[in-house]
């Protein structure tokens, strides 16, 4: 999914963020920007009568769903030569990909590792043994660590944007739903301790410490 944003200017190319000036994201009026008053308790929560594994699935495709439509309106600037590495700003390092196979970690372009990461979801998703969708399959004892992994790769694509295409959002008016998204996420993430690594969360504490004290974040 792409969105012509008209002629690309260079300057533009990437969100103003360097270690001395504010990300946008953190500046208001941009922080405040919202869809949903309040908490996102009440749609996070296990409905009744649910199985866990499922109600995991179901929101695990929506989230990344979502995730994979606001990267496309970015992805004209997440190239190659914009975003070399895939980092979450200044202060951290890259992120690096790690083979399943060579157990080898290797520092990759952001369009490049954000493509493996969306191809790695997709194949899960449609992989019958992992998210099954037939009845009588039962979901592999394995499978909240599938979601933690997933939501871990998500959480590093949610951060590359925020800090180095934020820009584009606004220009897009997209921020509200962008924002609330996150919101969403993290409370998802919170209520079934998907993101136990408090050292992954570091890149966007200060804007989900925000989100908190708003309520927003349950």
């Amino acid at each position: 999914m792409s969105f012509w944003l008209g002629k690309k200017n260079p300057k533009s190319s990437r969100s103003r963020t360097s270690p001395t000036s504010r990300p946008l994201f953190l500046s208001p009026p941009f922080i405040e920007a919202s869809l949903v008053e309040g908490s996102f308790k009440k749609f996070v929560v296990l409905p009744k009568y649910v199985d866990e594994d499922e109600w995991l699935a179901v929101n695990v495709f929506e989230f990344f769903n979502y995730l994979n439509m606001f990267y496309g309106t970015v992805t004209d600037f997440c190239t190659a030569m914009n975003c070399s590495t895939m980092s979450a700003g200044p202060g951290f390092e890259p992120y690096t990909w790690t083979d399943q196979n060579q157990k080898k970690s290797t520092k990759l372009p952001a369009p490049t590792y954000i493509d493996y990461v969306m191809t790695m979801v997709q194949n899960l998703i449609n992989d019958e043994n992992v998210f099954p969708t037939k009845a009588g399959r039962e979901f592999p004892k394995d499978f909240q660590q599938t979601v933690r992994l997933i939501f871990k790769q998500c959480f590093r694509v949610f951060a590359h944007i925020y800090y180095h295409h934020y820009e584009q959002l606004l220009h897009l008016r997209e921020e509200k739903h962008f924002n609330s998204l996150f919101a969403h996420f993290i409370s998802f993430a919170k209520e079934f301790s998907l993101l136990p690594d408090k050292k992954e969360l570091a890149p966007l504490e200060e804007l989900i410490s925000y989100m908190e004290s708003k309520g927003r974040i349950c």
